[in-house]
């Protein structure tokens, strides 16, 4: 018997070097009439400075359950936070998210026990990247996920952040010029077939060649943000835009100042020629009444700690980040851009307004992950489905 006879083997044809296919997994996601992601707890306390118990975990292993179960619910993607924090995270009784794990090599991992559900991970680009490394791994996870894998491309801005990789502040001027140069080198590994050689004010490179190539044309591309640097950033480079109000967390306010918001940015992504996403930030507390989610939301505020509320606020007010200067001490004890608090119905009837406010997304948080993750897929989907939210 020949030793290198493998038999019958079915042969599995190997993706184009460049050029997207019509059988990306993505296109799915993006048609959904509302996109539904879930952004996973990777950091301790999650998304809440409160100290009630919750089954909430910042673990891989527990993360890795929560994409499981997105997964099976039929979401459209996961997501990672990235954030770099320093010894007892924002302060407080409860350390808050002092633990958090790194959203690239997190994702990483749920690559191989995922099958279908697109995965996200937030990299702070200037901090200490070079884009041909980037890319590199970015290809490679594009690979290994048959396509699912995205990066949400940060500018960061925090002077605490910076120092802790020995680097000077950036001036607000000078961070959108260093991250056009950056992705744009990453587009043109993953597109071009001939090395090129690059040279810019910020980023330089010389015979710049990729293999392989990302399977679909290049992975999702997404970043978060209301500065107009960054706004310019996604209408000429972002697949998605993860978005704030501008009037903060209460309902009626964000649903008051997000149209003319999301108006414009969408405006500015046409006149580029892309029909850019924008997803926003629910914080969802749903109970089978209006009563039992109104005192759980309570209990969150009732076991806040005031240190974390306030060091958590200040350290975002650093920056230009203009919808933060709506955010009050409730709505960062809760922790959503918006927090969406009622009955079943009632969540949808919000979905349906963020809809009408021009989001065609969300990417929901829950303050006890496991059981409201469950109680969320049992009473909120199908009613989503029924008001023509999810197909």
């Amino acid at each position: 018997m020949d030793p290198f006879d493998a038999g019958d083997v079915i042969m599995v044809a190997e993706s184009t070097t460049s050029g997207a296919s019509t059988q990306s997994p993505l296109p799915r996601a993006l048609e959904q009439p509302l996109l539904m992601g879930l952004f996973l707890p990777l950091q301790s306390g999650a998304w809440n400075a409160s100290t009630l118990p919750r089954s909430t975990d910042w673990s891989f292993d527990f993360n890795l359950h929560c994409a499981l179960e997105a997964e099976r619910l039929g979401f459209d993607l996961v997501f990672g936070l990235g954030q770099w924090m320093g010894k007892g995270g924002y302060g407080g009784a409860m350390r808050y998210r002092e633990q958090a794990l790194d959203p690239l090599m997190a994702t990483a991992g749920m690559v191989a026990r995922t099958q279908r559900i697109p995965l996200i991970s937030t990299v702070h680009i200037l901090y200490g990247w070079h884009p041909v490394l980037l890319a590199k791994l970015a290809s490679t996870l594009d690979h290994m996920s048959g396509g699912r894998w995205g990066i949400n491309a940060v500018f960061g801005y925090k002077p605490r952040e910076l120092a802790l990789f020995g680097m000077e502040e950036i001036s607000y001027e000078d961070r959108g010029p260093m991250v056009e140069e950056f992705v744009t080198i990453m587009e043109r590994l993953w597109t071009e077939d001939e090395e090129f050689a690059f040279e810019g004010r910020h980023w330089s490179t010389q015979g710049a060649f990729l293999a392989p190539k990302p399977r679909y044309g290049r992975p999702l591309m997404v970043n978060a943000g209301t500065s107009p640097a960054v706004i310019d950033y996604a209408a000429r480079h972002s697949d998605i835009l993860f978005i704030t109000s501008p009037g903060g967390s209460v309902p009626k306010n964000a649903y008051a100042t997000l149209p003319a918001h999301t108006g414009s940015i969408k405006e500015r992504a046409r006149q580029q020629g892309k029909d850019l996403k924008l997803l926003i930030h629910p914080m969802v507390i749903c109970r089978e009444t209006e009563k039992e989610a109104k005192a759980y939301a309570w209990a969150v505020l009732d076991h806040a700690d005031p240190v974390v509320a306030q060091a958590f606020t200040d350290s975002f007010l650093q920056g230009k980040q203009a919808s933060w200067k709506a955010t009050d001490y409730e709505s960062t004890v809760l922790g959503g851009n918006v927090n969406l608090i009622g009955t079943p119905v009632q969540i949808v009837d919000h979905f349906l307004k963020l809809k009408q406010c021009g989001c065609d997304g969300i990417q929901v948080s829950f303050v006890g992950f496991e059981p409201d993750l469950a109680f969320f897929g049992e009473q909120v989907i199908p009613l989503m489905k029924e008001a023509g939210l999810r197909v």
